[in-house]
């Protein structure tokens, strides 16, 4: 089964356009096509910013919705911790801990729209895919 870290951006993308690449993939992870990978760091920040006033705007979710989505991925998710801090992205720091969840929970792969991670293209043989070219390689 692969194993898949999805980025901050790909969740909330799926919260606003319900029909876009990203819902599709997290109706796929939900259908068991892969295992999603997280730590308590990325779902913090799941939290955190789907409850920004200008992305609840966008996605409609009240607080009571935003915490039992982030607690449903939670439950259904493999939630690993990462036991070695990386310093890999030097612009933008915080992406790291995407790294650091996809090499503690041996990942295949990590998702994302974020152009720091896409530009590594791979991380100790972790591939990093925008949410579109993930969809073609699970079709």
């Amino acid at each position: 089964m692969r194993r898949v870290v999805l980025d901050t951006n790909v969740i909330v993308s799926r919260f606003i356009i319900e029909k876009g690449p990203s819902a599709r993939i997290v109706d796929r992870w939900v259908a068991g096509a892969f295992t999603l990978l997280l730590s308590e760091p990325i779902l913090a920040e799941y939290h955190r910013v789907l409850g920004y006033q200008s992305v609840r705007g966008r996605h409609g979710l009240n607080p009571e919705q935003i915490d039992r989505a982030v607690a449903r991925f939670r439950e259904s998710a493999v939630v690993v911790e990462a036991s070695q801090p990386l310093k890999v992205i030097a612009d933008d720091p915080k992406d790291d801990k995407f790294l650091e969840c996809a090499v503690a929970g041996s990942a295949d792969y990590v998702v994302s729209g974020d152009a720091h991670l896409l530009a590594l293209r791979e991380y100790l043989g972790i591939r990093i895919l925008s949410p579109a070219a993930f969809l073609a390689m699970l079709d």
